[in-house]
């Protein structure tokens, strides 16, 4: 008997610190399950600066907004563990436009490819996200410009519902130059600091923190096809393309907003 309870105390303990390496944030970020494509981004993109000034616990319910092919998704699934949860608010499935169709289908299957995907659940980005209360932070990352309107403002609002009170609200985004109109916040894919807070606080969000750990002073703001001509878009492709390459990805917004500990 004793020493069946030895083999069980070993057997607890070598968990305890498996989890406590698996639910490092470094690790998660230097984790050979990453994509290399993706990867090679991090200098741009500060993926550990980003989730350390979200202030992201291993074991919080954090829905992440319209995560496209999974960058983020990638970070966030290795670092979340019991009784944590991914929740990954995709495209819906029901939708008429084959591009989101085919870009949730695709989520799916990467969803599907790995087992550190197994703490990750999908649901449609224009649903109530999570029953109400239940989540502790959620995070979007270069998405406001494709929601300006009211869009933005059902996002925005089924998130202030979803989350807990005192639950985070983390915002990365393309950042326009104070006084861009919405018409050409539309065109360019920059928007400015003052609308994207603006709407936070329309829906109830109190602004914690604001980050430059994603600016870019080389970003100028002013191109042929907006944000989508420098990299990793180039979508002017060859012309003028080690300019925009030095240039590097947009100069973005890093956002910090809570939930009222009284909502």
């Amino acid at each position: 008997m004793k020493k069946l309870f030895k083999i069980g105390l070993i057997f607890s303990l070598l968990i305890s610190f498996n989890s406590l390496i698996a639910h490092d944030l470094k690790g998660a970020v230097e984790s050979d399950d990453r994509s290399s494509k993706y990867i090679v981004r991090d200098n741009e993109r500060n993926p550990l600066e980003t989730l350390s000034f979200f202030g992201l616990e291993s074991d919080m319910v954090i829905v992440e907004l319209s995560p496209g092919g999974g960058w983020y998704t990638e970070i966030l699934a290795n670092f979340i563990h019991y009784p944590g949860t991914l929740i990954a608010a995709h495209f819906s499935a029901d939708s008429d436009r084959a591009y989101y169709k085919r870009s949730r289908s695709n989520f799916e299957e990467k969803m599907a490819s790995n087992s550190m995907y197994g703490r990750v659940e999908i649901v449609d980005l224009d649903s109530q996200l999570s029953d109400p209360g239940t989540v502790d932070a959620v995070l979007t990352f270069r998405n406001l410009h494709n929601w300006l309107g009211p869009t933005m403002d059902s996002i925005f609002s089924n998130t202030h519902k979803a989350l807990k009170p005192g639950g985070i609200f983390g915002i990365v985004e393309h950042r326009a130059k104070p006084g861009t109109s919405m018409d050409m916040m539309r065109k360019s894919g920059y928007v400015t600091e003052a609308h994207a807070i603006e709407i936070a606080q329309k829906h109830g969000f109190e602004l914690v923190a604001k980050s430059e750990i994603n600016a870019n002073p080389k970003d100028l703001k002013d191109y042929p096809k907006g944000v989508w001509t420098l990299p990793p878009n180039l979508r002017l492709k060859d012309t003028d393309k080690e300019k925009y390459l030095e240039i590097g990805e947009s100069d973005r917004m890093t956002l910090l907003f809570r939930k009222s500990i009284e909502s």
